[in-house]
């Protein structure tokens, strides 16, 4: 009998204390939510400044997919923009944004590139980058552009004598600088013809117009350089021709020189045009070298060598040196016909275009780039380096 009251008492005492310590987990649990949801209250009342700050700033900033740029060409109708453009998309493809890139059908459609820079302007994108044809006809435009916040990026020929401010940077071969290197080239294929002649000889500059920065920089580099060239061995130069380039040159005018550099310049970018003016320049006797200053030009040279045949690397032939690529003139260069020419890097410039017009959209702090150029012959075109830069 004592045992089972034991038994009872014992029981009971467990009950009890099961009971108890029942009852402090279930306190504790309360315990526990309830700071919980006191702190998750201090939370939701305590936002970080630099939190709060961070997400204003998102706010202003469009994500790279909302993100559109509008980029006009100076035209279609060479290689050259279609390699610009490739670059291009490449470049929008990574960063996650759109372009619409447009350009007249040729370089002298410079109304249609003001219609086509109005309609950039009135898309609304987030940046414009423009190949100005004609920066006084496009200066309303422009106008219209800064007063709506659009930031302009030039690329190629840029936006020469745009208002002050008006272009945020350009994306271009130094012109100039690529002008010279050609001269550079061709000098040394003529120097002892200069040094070891009997009277006077001629060095023809095919120049497709008078009024783009590009076409007429890379005329007046290759002049003045190898002019610079001819008169540091003795040598006597003129400048004769299109009164842009004459005037502009650093050469000054000397009757019986012993060089003369003849320049060339179409009425209208016209292949036939340019051609002829290829023709003439080669019918003179004192012809030695012939220099066409872009793919227009260099493609003029080709065709008109198809009947006179005097372009080549002897002795007796003339020296024919492009500027830029294209099928026509890598073939001209690969078969000796030319002794070489000069490439701009228009996929990396189409690259460098977007990447600019994306810092800008940004509002970020933006510079000129160099997109740079290279000297390719029959030996070393096949070469990578010179390869990737080289379009068709």
């Amino acid at each position: 009998m004592k045992k089972k009251v034991l038994s009872v008492l014992l029981c009971t005492a467990m009950v009890a204390t099961m009971a108890a310590g029942c009852g402090s987990d279930a306190k504790d649990t309360a315990k526990t939510d309830d700071t919980a949801k006191t702190d998750d209250a201090a939370k939701e009342d305590e936002a970080p400044a630099d939190d709060a700050a961070d997400d204003a700033a998102k706010e202003d900033e469009a994500p790279a997919g909302d993100m559109h740029f509008e980029i006009v060409s100076k035209g279609f109708q060479h290689a050259y923009w279609q390699a610009v453009l490739k670059g291009a998309e490449n470049k929008a493809s990574e960063l996650g944004v759109t372009i619409n890139f447009v350009g007249p059908n040729t370089e002298s459609d410079v109304a249609d590139q003001v219609q086509m820079l109005t309609s950039a302007i009135n898309a609304k994108p987030n940046a414009i980058g423009l190949a100005a044809l004609s920066t006084d006809a496009c200066l309303d435009a422009i106008a219209t552009a800064q007063s709506s916040n659009i930031p302009i990026i030039g690329f190629d020929s840029g936006v020469p004598g745009a208002p002050e401010g008006a272009i945020a940077a350009n994306a271009a071969t130094d012109n100039y600088a690529a002008g010279a290197l050609a001269a550079e080239k061709t000098y040394e294929a003529i120097k002892d013809r200069i040094a070891n002649a009997d009277g006077s000889v001629r060095i023809g500059v095919l120049g497709q117009d008078a009024t783009s920065e590009s076409i007429v920089n890379r005329g007046l580099g290759f002049i003045d350089k190898i002019a610079e060239l001819i008169q540091a061995d003795g040598k006597t130069v003129t400048v004769e021709g299109n009164d842009k380039y004459v005037t502009d040159s650093k050469v000054e005018k000397t009757d019986g020189a012993d060089v003369v550099i003849e320049v060339a310049v179409p009425a209208s970018v016209d292949a036939s045009l340019s051609k002829t003016d290829c023709e003439t320049i080669l019918n003179k006797e004192d012809t030695i070298a012939v220099y066409g200053s872009n793919q227009h030009s260099g493609e003029a040279m080709v065709s008109a060598n198809e009947t006179l045949q005097k372009f080549g690397t002897g002795e007796d032939q003339v020296i024919g040196v492009a500027f830029d690529s294209g099928k026509v003139i890598m073939g001209a260069v690969e078969n000796g016909t030319f002794l070489g020419a000069i490439t701009q890097a228009p996929v990396a410039m189409g690259e460098k275009i977007v990447e600019l017009l994306y810092a800008a959209a940004n509002g970020e702090t933006v510079e000129d780039v160099d997109t740079g150029c290279q000297w390719y012959t029959a030996e070393n075109m096949k070469d990578e380096e010179i390869a990737q830069n080289l379009y068709e």
